[in-house]
């Protein structure tokens, strides 16, 4: 799964980014406090990220430090609370906020978060209240530089890993798409056919 993105910001929107690594752009949902702490496209960044597998999505979650995401973990342990509202909890309240409103049963301060009712913001104060003390307060974001330029066929190998596939497999299935295609073959095709080989090889 991805754990980690370092890539060019292309897009900032409400509610998600989008992250330019080696070509590939990838959708990242993220709270309002991480969104304003990135950069304008077409700086580089780097975020944490949680990786949701769905049955119809792969979604991906971003976080600014570790604290964002380790109280995003938390958060959705607790049942009725999903990523997209944990991301509205965490745009609402800061880490630290958080602490302070759970420790003193502020359930008002928890139903400012947008899909957060009286009901869901009890629940929140019983199951989180004996465990905010091991939880983190820090903020911080760092950016690191981006590597030198790939070739597609590097870029398309990454793409494949970030997604989950073992590198030996995935060197593999870009190698044969790049014997049928030829080394003029751009990364989208890469990526696409690589695909293809892989999962007809899972399937056969």
């Amino acid at each position: 799964m991805i754990a980690q993105l370092t890539g060019r910001v292309d897009a900032l929107s409400d509610g998600s980014c989008v992250i330019d690594v080696g070509g590939v752009g990838y959708l990242v949902q993220a709270s309002s406090r991480t969104l304003s702490a990135l950069p304008a496209a077409p700086a580089a960044a780097k975020l944490l990220i949680e990786t949701h597998v769905r049955e119809d999505a792969i979604i991906l979650f971003g976080f600014a430090d570790t604290a964002e995401r380790d109280w995003f973990r938390l958060l959705t342990t607790v049942q009725g609370v999903g990523g997209k509202v944990a991301l509205g909890i965490l745009s609402a309240l800061s880490p630290k906020d958080l602490i302070v409103a759970i420790s003193a049963g502020d359930k008002a301060s928890l139903t400012r978060a947008p899909g957060v009712g009286p009901r869901l913001a009890v629940r929140l104060l019983t199951e989180l209240r004996d465990k905010t003390g091991a939880m983190p307060t820090s903020t911080g974001v760092s950016y690191t530089p981006i590597a030198a330029t790939a070739t597609p066929a590097d870029d398309a190998l990454s793409a494949l890993v970030n997604l989950g596939y073992r590198r030996a497999e995935a060197q593999q299935a870009v190698a044969r798409v790049l014997d049928r295609l030829g080394d003029k073959a751009t990364l989208d095709a890469l990526i696409r056919d690589s695909l293809k080989d892989l999962a007809q090889r899972a399937t056969g």
